[in-house]
Parts: structure tokens; sequence; C-alpha cells
């Protein structure tokens, strides 16, 4: 074995602790230092300031009648609830689903008709889109039921709307009202929840495309989401001396898990923005002298270029993660040169699996930080292997990057056979992407096997697209790729082929799409064709299709 593979190795401890448990040691060890702040508001708790909302939410959860095993759903921002309530469902063995900010009325009703989901939290709106209004369409029953007594149509398991902040709503809890609650659930009750709870229970679902067709709820465990944490914060040599800006959304692993769990686990004191906006990241690192900073390139680039940038004092920083999507070697060396993050890591991972599988070190040689995603985790093996037998390739070799370990998630809820397909029978987990692992156990990531588009970050899945265009009238068949972009790594590209003498133009389709589905799966790019290139057995060619959209859009490069 590799000589920086076997020396992480030989550090892994398999640790055992619920979410609760690990917050409870970190309250333990640094009650007074900050946990949580938000520089734009002046707001700030305290590590035991934090536990007792944390708390107070938990047993406010359990008087509502939340149940262990339940789901809670939570749509909204960074807003300051989002954490504690991370916390509070892990607290009374309550499944926290994550839901995607920019998720329209299909995606939603989509999601929590197959999630089953029995309660859901919510903000007001984002942009221009109304979060509450939208799910009075979805469950108009809230307007005229009682609360707590739902009985909603299309969403037969849903029993209670809660509201993440004060305001209130027909049909819905806020959170000061669940609060009070607390006082219902004494303490012998509450730590009996706590001590019915394993280490190996679901904890978080969230909702990807996985290896292939739509979207599907990932299950991840305690064990997985926190140990994940703790390595992902460890590789960066966090402490309680550190503050970690995260204007990442937490509705990702990126936030809740790279961010939140990481610095849970070490004390780090979390500076959250609410949604991202270059100029409040450079003036939260500087005010608050943040010494790690997250973000996919896009971000880094946008605060790079910012005509403000140098009038802020970054010096403070050191450390961070830039993951996502690819990261260019020059905008890599920018942020070390210009931004003073002279240990930024590359994480490489994916939802299954809690989501890293591999990491770069602070002391690896910048050359290697820029050009591979590290090395396997601590207690995760990775190899790059045939993707049908997922027997290990010789180094140098390309092949479908897998990887096993306490990390692999307990599958998609309600889906066996769209899990076993992505988990082998000896415990492999298939990532769909083709990589090559050097001689040192260092790996690259060449391409994917899937077809997924990535764009600044956000996962789009051709065929979800797919089938709702197929809905638009006039429309007989459609083919969604990715079209190579300069800013943003991959936009969104769709070929029609029109029903017989029907028009159909570009912008009648994204009209279609807007305030539909949601924003970044829209196409930028859309061409109307007669035809679509097939196999001689009358397969499409996908990926000749990715190859004109290239060539047919090249101006995506440009911009």
């Amino acid at each position: 074995m590799e000589e920086k593979v076997r020396e992480r190795q030989a550090q892994f401890v398999l640790r055992e602790k619920t979410l609760g448990q690990i917050l409870d040691d970190t309250v333990a060890r640094f009650p007074d230092r900050d946990a949580v702040v938000y520089a734009d508001r002046n707001y700030r708790k305290t590590w035991r300031e934090f536990a007792e909302v944390v708390d107070d939410f938990a047993r406010g959860l359990m008087a509502l009648g939340v149940q262990k095993g339940e789901k809670v759903a939570v749509w909204a921002t960074n807003v300051p609830y989002w954490v504690a309530l991370q916390f509070a469902t892990a607290k009374i063995g309550a499944i926290l689903l994550t839901v995607n900010t920019n998720y329209r009325e299909h995606e939603l009703r989509y999601l929590l008709q197959q999630s089953e989901c029995e309660n859901i939290f919510l903000i007001d709106s984002l942009r221009d889109h109304d979060y509450v209004d939208t799910l009075y369409k979805i469950a108009p029953e809230l307007r005229v039921q009682s609360r707590g007594e739902l009985r909603c149509r299309e969403l037969p398991h849903l029993k209670r709307v809660c509201f993440l902040g004060a305001e209130k709503y027909r049909g819905m809890y806020s959170v000061p009202e669940i609060m009070a609650m607390s006082v219902m659930v004494d303490d012998a009750e509450y730590a009996a929840r706590q001590a019915s709870l394993d280490p190996w229970d679901a904890i978080n679902m969230q909702y990807t495309s996985g290896t292939t067709g739509f979207p599907k709820g990932v299950m991840l465990t305690h064990v997985g989401v926190g140990l994940n944490g703790y390595w992902i914060g460890r590789h960066q040599r966090f402490s309680e001396q550190d503050r970690v800006c995260l204007p990442v959304p937490l509705f990702h692993c990126f936030g809740c898990v790279l961010g939140v769990s990481a610095c849970v686990n070490h004390g780090a004191c979390m500076v959250i923005l609410e949604s991202f906006n270059p100029l409040q990241v450079l003036a939260a690192v500087d005010s608050e002298r943040c010494t790690a900073l997250y973000g996919v390139p896009t971000m880094f680039l946008a605060e790079l270029e910012h005509k403000l940038f140098k009038r802020f004092d970054v010096s403070s920083l050191r450390t961070g993660i830039m993951a996502g999507s690819v990261c260019p070697e020059p905008l890599m060396r920018r942020v070390v040169d210009e931004m003073n993050m002279k240990e930024i890591t590359i994480c490489y991972g994916l939802t299954e699996g809690s989501p890293v599988m591999t990491q770069s070190d602070i002391n690896d040689p910048l050359p290697l930080r820029c050009e591979t995603v590290g090395c396997a985790m601590p207690g995760i093996e990775v190899r790059v292997a045939d993707p049908e037998t997922c027997e290990e390739l010789p180094r140098g070799e390309v092949g479908e990057i897998i990887c096993r370990g306490y990390n692999v998630m307990k599958g998609y809820y309600k889906m066996p056979e769209e899990t076993a397909r992505a988990i082998s029978p000896d415990g492999w987990l298939h990532s769909g992407d083709l990589g090559i692992m050097d001689e040192n156990g260092y790996l690259r990531v060449t391409g994917r096997i899937k077809d997924m588009i990535i764009r600044g970050g956000e996962n789009v899945y051709p065929r979800e697209v797919e089938e709702y265009l197929l809905d638009m009238p006039g429309v007989l068949d459609v083919q969604v790729v990715a079209v190579p972009s300069r800013k943003y790594g991959e936009e969104v590209g769709a070929f029609l082929i029109p029903r017989p003498g029907v028009e159909l133009n570009p912008e009648d389709v994204r009209a279609f799409c807007r305030g539909k589905i949601a924003w970044y799966k829209i196409p930028r790019y859309v061409a109307v064709i007669s035809g679509f290139p097939l196999t001689a057995s009358g397969k499409i060619q996908k990926y000749k299709l990715r190859e004109m959209a290239a060539e047919r859009w090249p101006e995506a490069m440009q911009k």
C-alpha cells in the first residue's frame, strides 16, 4: 500500500457516535467559544447557547409528536435555525430531509410524495419564488384544517407543517411556538429517546439521481455524516481556534457535512452566510478573521474578480475546501497566492458516500492539490476498477472510481433495485465517474460514465429535464446534454425534435420551464433538429450529441 494511504489508514478509529453525542462532546470541551455566527446581522451563539437552542428545539419536536424515524424536510436557505434543526432532529432520531432551495412545485411534490415525508419546515420565499404559496398549492388543506390534524390528498403522509422562523401562517407552527412546547417533555423522556438511537441509524436524506434516473432519497447515517466530517476537518487541521466561512448551501453535503459536521467535530466556529454573495463573503472573512473558506470554483472566482476585493483583509485565511465541480489549476493558484489559502484542500466524493471518499492534505505539494483530488480517506477503500466486476485495475489505467467503508449510504429510500445497482454485493459504491490512480494512491478524475451535468456545483439530471420537456406541446422527442462552459464548467443544452408541422423556438422552450422547474435546470442552449444520431441498433448516441453541443455553442467557452 502507498505510504500516504497506509499512514492515513493507520490513523483510523471507528467512532460509533450519534450526531447528538458529537455535539455534546464539543459543548463540554468548548462551552464558551463561538459556535455559530452570522456576521451580517450580529447573530452569534456560543457552543453552550447553541446546544440550549438545539435541546429546546428537539423537545419541542417531540411535544409536537415527531417520532423516531419520521422525516423532517427543511426547505430553506442558510437561516440561523437551519443548523439547530439539523441537530435537533438527530437528537430525537428523526431524519432530516434536505430540500434544494431552487426546487419548484413539480420537484417539491415529487420529493414529498416519494419520501413519504411527515413533516416540513420552510421559509417564506427566495428571490421571486414564494415557498409558502407553493406549499399551499400542493396542500390546499393547510388553509382550512387545524394544525397537527392535516389530511392532505396529494401528500397523505404529511402531518405537520412548520415555518422556520417567528412568523405565523395558516396551518403552520412557528419556531417560537415549538420552542415553547419543550416544557411538555421532561428530562427522562428526552434522555430515553436519545438512548434508543443507534449510530448506524439513517439520520439524513438528500435527493440525488445517483448514477441513473430520477432523484432518489440517499439515506445517510450518524456514523457516515459524523465520522466523514471529523476527517474532513482533521485534514484541514481544524481546532477550536478556527473560524470557517460557509457561503455554500446547507442542503448540500458540502454545507451540512464538509462544513457543519467538520466544524462541530473540532469545535471550530461556523461563520454562515444565508446565501452566496461575494461581497458579503469577503466582508465576513475580514470582520470575523476567518481562517478557512469553502466554495465551488465559481464562488472563488467571483470573490477574486470582485472590484472591491483588494479593500478587504483576507490575510487570516489559511485553509478551506474547493469542491463541487472541476477545480481549474490556474484558479487554485490564484486562491493560494491572492487569498492566502496556502493550505487549501480538494475533496472528491458523492452524496451516496456521505460524501467524501478522497481529500488532499494541507501538507501535500501544491501540484498534487491542483492536479488530483487527493487520496483515500481513513476508513475508506478507494479503487479504480472495472465497472462491471469491481476488480481493481493496474495503476495508470482509466476505470470507474468506487469506494467501500463506513461512509457508504444505507441505500435509496424505497428503491431496492436502484440501491443494488449502486452498491455491489460486497459493498462497493459505484461513483459513475472515471479516474486514474497513480502509484502513490493519488486520484485524478477524468470524466463521467453517467450523463449528469454539473453546472457551477449544481447537479442536473438530463432524464428529469427530458421527461419534463416531453410534456411541452409540439415536442416529439428531446435529449439533454452538457455544453462545456468556461464560467460554470457545464451548461444545460437541449436538442428537440418537433412534431410534424410544429415550429419551436428556444425562448418558447425556456418559457415553458420558467417557474416550473429549478432555474439552473432550464436549458441555456436549445437546438431544434430533425433527428438524433443513432447506433445500428437504434440507440441514441448521446456522446455524439455532446460533441455536437460543444461545436454548436462554442460561445459557452468564451463567456
